[in-house]
Formats: structure tokens, sequence, C-alpha cells
């Protein structure tokens, strides 16, 4: 990208319109010779081009001493960054429209999209992937760096994906712990998303719990919307696998939510950046000089003023 290392130089463009101030003198003629002050040729023309040389020249050089440069900058990470799924029940209460504020009606998981995009906008230098939930349970994005088409899909998530009739909460933390089983990364972390309690699935949220603790998975549990979920289950997820659960009612306290996690798992990575720059000056600073020069020479030849 370009940038400027003095861009307060720029101020003093203005100066390039001297030397047109010097040029409009009333008093002078502007023509190589006395002959062609009634002859409207061409050659009356070039009387113009002394000033606009210098002009430009001088703009040129004002440029050139803004110093453009071509910057190109590199990121390294020295450490790895942390492994967080983030898993969000699909089923159909989570299309109830009470997670809204007073300006805007929004559903569970219209607020749970909204705030799970700004959570991964947040957490650059971390893998992240996305688990759905409902009757069954699958992950829909695999850990990734490529936070901009996780973003993506968490903007196409639908009630039903995963089922609309039941919620495998047991299930979702089972398939979180699988993928994360075998990844060596400084902490492994779910954010487990939910407004109903368990009621499908092949294992029970105590046991996903407890294999959770086992592999270090840290599961963050939180309830959404109304009543209906068993908070005493999430709450007991949370604590077996050495983590928080949170209740939500609204989208601004899911937002405080995730933010509260934010910090309590900050990223361990560590990132070097690396600048290039490459000066351009003389680029600008070659074509000013040409023009002072043909300046010189138009002056004292083809388009030379007489007093």
């Amino acid at each position: 990208m370009l940038e400027w290392a003095s861009p307060l130089w720029f101020a003093a463009l203005p100066l390039a319109l001297l030397p047109w101030l010097a040029w409009w003198r009333p008093h002078a003629l502007r023509y190589g010779s006395t002959a062609l002050v009634s002859a409207w040729s061409a050659r009356r023309f070039l009387t113009l081009l002394p000033p606009l040389c210098a002009s430009l020249a001088l703009a040129l050089s004002i440029v050139a001493l803004a110093r453009p440069q071509k910057v190109e900058r590199e990121t390294e990470r020295d450490s790895q960054g942390f492994d967080i799924l983030l898993a969000v029940d699909t089923s159909g209460s989570m299309s109830a429209p009470d997670m809204g504020t007073n300006v805007r009606a929004l559903s569970r998981l219209e607020a749970a999209q909204l705030v799970m995009r700004q959570f991964v906008e947040a957490r650059p230098y971390d893998r992240l992937g996305l688990l759905v939930f409902g009757e069954e349970a699958f992950v829909q994005v695999p850990l990734t760096t490529d936070h901009e088409g996780l973003v993506d899909f968490i903007g196409e998530l639908d009630i039903g994906l995963a089922g609309r009739n039941a919620t495998a909460v047991g299930d979702a933390v089972a398939v979180a712990c699988k993928r994360m089983k075998e990844l060596d990364a400084p902490a492994k972390i779910v954010i487990l998303v939910t407004d109903g309690r368990s009621n499908a699935g092949l294992l029970s949220p105590q046991t996903a719990a407890e294999a959770a603790a086992a592999l270090g998975v840290r599961v963050y549990t939180i309830g959404v919307g109304g009543d209906a979920m068993d908070d005493a289950q999430l709450r007991a997820i949370a604590g077996i696998t050495g983590a928080k659960f949170y209740r939500a009612g609204r989208v601004d306290q899911l937002a405080e939510v995730y933010a509260d996690i934010d910090t309590l798992e900050k990223s361990t990575a560590k990132v070097k950046e690396y600048v290039h720059r490459e000066e351009l000056y003389l680029l600008v600073l070659g074509p000013a000089i040409a023009l002072f020069l043909l300046d010189l020479l138009l002056g004292h030849t083809f388009a030379r003023r007489l007093p």
C-alpha cells in the first residue's frame, strides 16, 4: 500500500501557483518576438509552457518531499493461539423473537449470530470453528484461521439446520471434544449457546462434560431466551470442565457474556509485525527536474518573454 513519510509537505502545494503569478504581468509581452503580436498563431501558446512546466515541477517536488513509500507488512506468530469451537443451537425454539431491543426485534438465533460474528472478529490470532446442533450435532466449519469465511457461514445459519424438534446438548459437547482431542493448542474451548434442555442424542450432558474435562476442553455454556432450558444441567457442564455458565435474556446481555469470555480466555499468541518500505520519491523527483530544465530551455528560446 502507498504511504507518505512526511505528509505535512502537502500544505506547501499552493506554492506551485507562484510561476503563474509571475507570468501574469500585464505590462509584459508574452511572445517570442514582436512580429507575433498581431498573428494569432500556435507559437503564442508556447508562452504558456514555461509557467506550466515550472508549476508542475514545483508540485512534483513537493510530492517528492512528502516521501511516497510502498509499504508491505508481514505478521509472524511466535506461538499458536487458542482453538475455539462455537456451538449454537438451531432447533425450532431458537426462532423465538425475544432477544431484541426496543428498536429491533431479534430471534434467539439472530442474536447469537450477531454476537458470534463480533467475537470472531475480535480473535484474529485464534483458530475458530462452528458446530451446530438440534436433534443431531455436527461441525459446520472446522477450526480455521479464515475468519472472514467463518463469519459468512455464521451469517447463513438457519433454524432446523441440525433438526428442529429436539436438542442434543450432550452430543454437541461430544462432537466438539472429538474434533479437539488430537489438537495441540494452549487452550481448547467450546462456547455453547442453547435455549432448551437436552432431550435427544446418544450421550448425556454429564458424560460428555466428563469426557471434555479429561481432554482439557473447557465448555462455556450460555442459556438464552425463555425458561425452558435446564440451568442446572448447563451449569454442571461448565463446572465439570472448569468454565462458566451464563444466562442472557437480551442481545446486549449476550454481547456482555462473549466479552467476558474474551477477557477470561486471552490468547497467548505472540505476533511480530515486519514492515518493508520502498522509497518512491525518485519516481516524481526525476520528472520534476526534467520539467525545471524544460522551463529554462523554453524561457530562453521559443517562449522567451520580452520586457
